[in-house]
């Protein structure tokens, strides 16, 4: 083999072993999301199996060594994953009974004073 050729071979290498590493974490980011839900709604739960299940088998879009299409679905996952953790927590600090914060702060942009009007 010629030194071009091993150089590019140590390339594609170094190339495989960093995109693995950053799939890895994905999935450890993932699960360490999905631990903070208490229970999983069905879509969180498809986010959550369908990225490990896709990031497991080799049957992939791309080759194995090229782990990029893993860390797209696991970074889609963990997206989502995140929003619904957002949302929980969101919906745990809100008291019963109490309304919608959000929807108070629309109603009060909505309420604009009239200029010109005398009451």
């Amino acid at each position: 083999m010629s030194r071009e050729a091993w150089v590019l071979v140590v390339i594609a290498g170094i190339l495989a072993i960093a995109t693995l590493v950053g799939a890895v974490v994905l999935a450890v980011r993932v699960v360490r999301t999905r631990r903070m839900l208490t229970g999983l709604g069905t879509g969180g739960k498809v986010a959550f199996y369908g990225a490990l299940i896709y990031t497991i088998f080799p049957i992939d879009v791309l080759p194995d060594p090229i782990y990029l299409d893993d860390m797209g679905v696991l970074a889609g996952a963990l997206i989502y994953l995140t929003r619904l953790v957002h949302k929980r927590r969101a919906a745990a600090h809100q008291l019963p009974g109490q309304p919608d914060s959000s929807t108070d702060r629309e109603r009060a942009r909505r309420q604009v004073p009239r200029s010109g009007s005398v009451q």
